[in-house]
């Protein structure tokens, strides 16, 4: 199970599903779906427990199977509660949860933006597994008082399912939850979260390693001799840990190259130009004080845009000089003014939240430094 990261929490966006699943409602404020992929766990599930219910409940027939699948929708109810959890929590960090998405091998909770403390990453992580194994102790204490049969078979089941993916989840290694507390953990002994995601990428590798190496080690270690589907089920659950792991390792570096990036460092000089001015004299003025922006001012000398080089660009020659730069300025909203101080992940988050090719870079006194050019930005993270 995993959980992918605003001052109070809001409702979910609604839009078009993902492709491939289909809602089902809503849990802890969030849209569950469910994908496709999740009746082909649930048809495998069936397969496997067929023996065994017929041992149980002799004369079933094809009936034996339905029994399967009833026990796999109880089963992912309890993953559900997993990712529910998640999504409560991050709700209270003030973080907004679009969907849960039960799927082949278990669920993920879609939360926007990332944890901002280690604390929050903490608690958002490892509340998944504890539910989990909340719910696998309180199926074992049914344990004694369920009568004999497919109930008390569905009650063994779940408590064994639930104990299990509470332990595998607490695994020290991304995209697992525990690879979530690691990262939590070297985050704050570190103070650097990109440090915290590349550990936890190389404990998910490991841990991927060590999945692959299970069927092999059995046979030496128990008498149980693995069989097709345990091997296949292996392989598709170690490859799922080693590119999610793959993943955070390039995560982290690409947090190491943000961290670096400071928008005062980038800044460019910036002309100041009434927004009547044509936008061909605006440009050869720019040009001749060396200026790589223009801001547009008001009579007050105010900052009420800034010129975006794309629609300069776009604007032909023998346009210029009979269209103000008003034309080709984007109007300045809350967004686009960032302190000259902001850095890193700070920086990125900004641009995230208001995408716009240029920002005005305000010092703490209200004066205008310079303007930010995201391509410059981008230029500064590849280059890193």
């Amino acid at each position: 199970m995993s959980s992918s990261a605003p001052d109070q929490a809001r409702q979910p966006r609604r839009g078009p599903n993902p492709r491939g699943t289909f809602r089902i409602g809503t849990i802890a404020g969030s849209d569950v779906l469910v994908s496709s992929s999740w009746f082909l766990v649930a048809a495998l599930i069936a397969v496997v427990m067929a023996p065994r219910v017929d041992s149980i409940q002799p004369g079933l027939g094809g009936w034996k199977y339905v029994v399967g699948v009833a026990f796999a929708v109880v089963l992912y109810l309890a993953v559900l509660l997993h990712e529910a959890s998640h999504a409560v929590v991050a709700r209270r960090y003030g973080f907004e949860v679009h969907s849960i998405t039960l799927h082949f091998l278990g669920g993920v909770t879609a939360i926007e933006g990332e944890a901002r403390t280690p604390r929050q990453e903490f608690w958002i992580a490892v509340v998944g597994p504890i539910t989990s194994l909340a719910v696998g102790v309180a199926a074992a204490a049914l344990w004694f008082v369920t009568p004999d049969g497919l109930l008390l078979m569905t009650v063994e089941g779940l408590a064994g399912a639930n104990l299990l993916i509470g332990v595998l989840n607490l695994v020290p290694g991304l995209p697992l939850d525990g690879g979530r507390v690691l990262k939590a953990a070297v985050w704050q002994l570190t103070g650097r979260v990109e440090t915290g995601v590349t550990a936890a990428g190389w404990g998910g590798r490991v841990t991927a390693v060590a999945v692959v190496l299970v069927p092999l080690l059995l046979p030496m270690l128990t008498d149980y001799e693995p069989t097709t589907i345990d091997i296949v089920l292996t392989f598709v659950i170690a490859i799922f840990l080693w590119s999610g792991a793959s993943q955070a390792i390039v995560s982290g570096r690409v947090r190491t190259k943000v961290a670096q990036v400071v928008a005062r460092d980038l800044a460019r000089r910036t002309l100041a130009v009434p927004d009547d001015l044509p936008l061909a004299e605006a440009i050869r003025q720019a040009h001749d004080a060396k200026a790589g922006s223009i801001v547009t001012v008001s009579s007050a000398g105010r900052p009420i845009g800034v010129v975006d080089e794309a629609a300069v660009r776009a604007m032909p020659e023998d346009r210029r000089p009979w269209v103000a730069v008003s034309a080709v300025t984007r109007t300045l909203e809350e967004g686009l003014r960032l302190p000259v101080a902001i850095t890193g992940a700070q920086l990125l988050d900004a641009i995230r939240r208001t995408p716009a090719s240029e920002y005005l870079l305000i010092e703490p006194d209200g004066s205008v430094y310079g303007v930010l050019a995201t391509a410059d930005v981008e230029r500064a993270v590849r280059a890193g």
